[in-house]
């Protein structure tokens, strides 16, 4: 398949990813995933984007995810796992985003890790905004399904309007997986997504807008039995308090690997 082909597949949502054109400078798992979305208004989302990017609709809408997982086995290039870094809880709010020639992908608020380090090199060598904070998971079975809950309070960087440290706290029960038949349009939107965005060089006043390609399986994606969320992470990201139940799915996970970035034309 040529590059022209594969840079063409980026501009659709497909479920299984694009060919894949190496090396890949991290793998990783994202084990124990949830996804919980609110629809938002288009023009208050974008605002918070970049120019060159502009907000990936669906049925008219913007959509904005907090989106839990448990990291595991983080290699950089074909190296061994990474002691003790190599493995911890994130939670991440992200929007869905399309670049001037309508390649997909995802675009980060925040990525909130329980890892100091981890939040120093993936600021300094991905210009991705994560956040160091206090997090924790566990997972209990129960006769519906597994339980898990997520939380996380942060610690840095604390907020310039509110003495309150933005946090959440998130429960909900994985049930049966679904059949690829039954898998909605919306669940591949919020969950087939094979890049995301950054900034790089904001420091040095000469910011440039890159890609970051990613690959993995298709997702296996099980039905959310039932979920509570207490968060503020999403209004620490400049938005609203999200409105009414989310679009909710989870997943036992998959192995990614993601590509260096390349610059987006204009």
């Amino acid at each position: 398949m040529s590059t022209i082909e594969v840079e063409e597949i980026r501009t659709r949502i497909t479920p299984d990813p694009p060919p894949w054109r190496g090396p890949a400078v991290l793998r990783q798992r994202w084990d124990d995933l949830a996804s919980f979305h609110w629809r938002y208004p288009v023009d208050e989302v974008a605002r918070l984007l970049p120019e060159g990017l502009r907000v990936d609709t669906y049925d008219g809408s913007a959509w904005v995810g907090l989106i839990p997982f448990h990291m595991r086995a983080v290699r950089i290039g074909p190296g061994p796992i990474v002691p003790y870094l190599g493995s911890f809880v994130e939670i991440n709010v992200r929007t869905y985003v399309t670049d001037a020639v309508g390649h997909r992908g995802v675009w980060f608020f925040s990525l909130d890790v329980p890892r100091s380090p981890i939040v120093g090199v993936a600021r300094t060598a991905f210009s991705l905004p994560y956040c160091w904070s206090a997090a924790g998971h566990t997972v209990a079975p129960t006769p519906a399904g597994e339980h898990h809950r997520y939380w996380a309070t942060r610690r840095w960087p604390r907020s310039a309007v509110s003495n309150e440290a933005p946090a959440c706290d998130i429960r909900y029960t994985m049930g049966e997986r679904l059949a690829d038949d039954e898998v909605s349009e919306l669940d591949h939107f919020v969950s087939a997504q094979w890049s995301l965005f950054t900034v790089r060089g904001k420091r040095l006043g000469r910011g440039r807008l890159v890609r970051g390609d990613v690959d993995h399986p298709r997702w296996p994606i099980h039905r959310v039995l039932d979920h509570r969320i207490d968060q503020t992470l999403i209004e620490a990201a400049g938005l609203e308090k999200p409105e009414g139940a989310p679009h909710a799915l989870a997943s036992p996970g998959v192995g990614v690997r993601v590509a260096w970035f390349q610059k987006v034309g204009a």
